[in-house]
């Protein structure tokens, strides 16, 4: 017989820290129970206090006690535990364990899942036989093993033989499987495993149920949900979708009504409001094997554009993405390499000169006749950044670009456009340099290093990759006599880029070879302004 678990108040907390309205745990309990769910997944069961979570995240029996749970679930409340927490330096698998149960009979929790990677499996082991003499159901969900070696999987099944685990799970963590995939998968644990399987699928690439029901044709007989597919990244098999599906394979599969009110009532807004479901970024990062979390952080971050995301997909993919760390995520956006240098000296064109900075905001569009008006009367030294085109390419002098994300994402461009590169390229990954060889490029070389501003004459230090930091840079090692900034619109109060870019233009103005910044077009942040109406004659 298979057995639905829904596991969507555990999973779905990625995206709210399991803080979930009293109204809206009452109403899934109830649906649960209409669509006779096996097993239900409350949340977790974890040690950790850091910074505020909701009840699911803990799910302590007295938390548990005040959900007034409805009679038919009795038996049926399942919590999860990470391996990370039971393998401590300081305390005993036992210890730990015994911080977090106590015996199932004190209990509304029936059933225990500890999720491993594959090195921590075997040392997690000793936690079935502790949590089975509690009396619960015990489960081992070991998560990114879809491309390990068959024989590993095998031989991780027959290290799992002598304990009494009910039920061994695998999980689709990168949301990387197919059907084809799948299948093999489930044969290798069950030459080593004879017992119950179960199966976790996660919907990157959009085939999470065709898998789930090609584990279950397989001889999966547990099998992963949420509703709405709520979960971390693009989410999991949509509980809605399954229990219908299987229906044949379930005897008790109840009525759905409940069920679809449920998420229209909650989970839709709860959905426009987070955006989990598939997308082509997940599905990218399921094809390369890259872990869901990075495009979930990237796509909560208003800083990443749609090309910082791919971008940030390409250089994963080549650098290796399948563990998460945000620390990663920040390298990726940051990935210049070895001491800085460069060989491009700015003071040759620079010293004394008027220097004006073309941003990519609509005041360069919409006051583009003036600004023309004014560099062919002043004859400043333009700089555009990035791509920005808004002005004749014949008044531009150079561009400048330093940003990885926006260097992996244009290098096409930059090749087609008439005026000399500005970037550190010999600092940037082989890629990009074979991407900018036909390209004349000024290498000036930079490094980052946070809350600092230092002017050398061939690199330059700064506190961030943001084109604008590179910009002003440039400017100050080639002794600019003045820097006018054209397109510096600003981002509204709320957006955190402009808190950044506000931190960049303060921390540039303390620095000791600052040179006098002015706005020509309007701007929000917090620079002095003037009117390019009024500079020229």
């Amino acid at each position: 017989m298979i057995k639905l678990l829904d596991c969507t108040l555990r999973d779905g907390g990625y995206y709210n820290d399991w803080d979930y309205a009293p109204d809206l745990i009452s109403d899934y309990l109830s649906a649960m129970q209409a669509i006779n769910v096996d097993y239900i997944e409350i949340g977790l069961r974890s040690l950790k206090n850091d910074g505020f979570k909701g009840g699911c995240a803990y799910s302590k029996d007295s938390f548990l006690q005040s959900l007034k749970i409805p009679e038919a679930l009795n038996g049926k409340i399942g919590v999860m535990v990470n391996a990370s927490e039971l393998l401590s330096e300081q305390f005993s698998i036992e210890e730990i364990l015994q911080k977090l149960f106590s015996h199932k009979k004190e209990s509304l929790v029936s059933l225990v899942r500890v999720a491993c990677h594959l090195h921590e499996f075997e040392a997690c082991l000793p936690a079935a036989i502790w949590l089975n003499k509690q009396g619960y159901t015990v489960g081992f969900n070991v998560m990114q093993i879809t491309e390990k070696p068959m024989q590993e999987i095998t031989d991780l099944a027959l290290k799992a033989k002598g304990y009494p685990i009910d039920v061994l799970y695998f999980a689709d963590s990168m949301g990387s499987l197919n059907s084809e995939t799948t299948s093999k998968i489930i044969r290798a644990f069950k030459r080593g495993w004879a017992g119950e399987l179960g199966i976790h699928t996660h919907d990157s690439m959009g085939q999470a149920l065709a898998n789930s029901l090609s584990a279950v044709d397989e001889g999966v007989t547990w099998v992963d949900a949420t509703v709405t597919g709520m979960g971390r990244g693009p989410g999991n098999v949509q509980t809605e979708y399954l229990t219908i599906a299987l229906a044949e394979h379930r005897n008790h599969t109840g009525s759905i009504p409940k069920l679809l009110e449920l998420i229209h009532k909650y989970f839709k807004p709860m959905k426009n409001q987070y955006g989990w479901g598939t997308n082509p970024y997940y599905y990218l990062a399921g094809q390369y094997s890259i872990h869901p979390s990075y495009v979930q952080e990237m796509l909560a971050d208003s800083r990443y554009k749609e090309e910082d995301i791919l971008s940030v997909i390409e250089h994963l993919k080549i650098t290796g993405g399948k563990k998460f760390n945000l620390d990663t995520l920040e390298s990726a956006r940051h990935f210049f390499s070895g001491k800085p240098k460069g060989s491009w000296q700015p003071k040759n064109v620079l010293a004394d000169k008027i220097v004006l900075i073309l941003g990519s905001g609509p005041g360069v569009s919409q006051h583009k006749k003036v600004i023309e008006d004014f560099i062919q009367d002043k004859k400043p030294y333009v700089i555009a950044l990035n791509t920005q085109q808004s002005v004749s390419e014949s008044l531009i002098d150079i561009r400048a670009a330093c940003h990885p994300l926006r260097l992996l994402a244009d290098c096409h461009e930059y090749i087609q456009f008439p005026q000399p590169l500005v970037t550190p390229v010999h600092m940037l990954p082989n890629g990009v340099q074979e991407e900018l060889s036909e390209k004349n490029i000024y290498d000036f070389g930079l490094e980052i290093i946070p809350e600092v501003f230092s002017f050398d004459t061939e690199y330059c230090t700064l506190p961030s990759s943001l084109v604008i930091a590179y910009a002003l840079a440039i400017a100050t090692s080639g002794l600019a006599s003045r820097i006018l900034l054209a397109g510096f619109d600003g981002y509204s109060a709320d957006d955190p880029r402009r808190q950044e870019i506000d931190s960049i233009f303060h921390l540039y103005q303390k620095s000791e070879d600052a040179i006098e910044l002015l706005a020509i077009t309007p701007t929000k942040y917090d620079i002095p302004v003037a009117s390019v109406y009024g500079l020229i004659k």
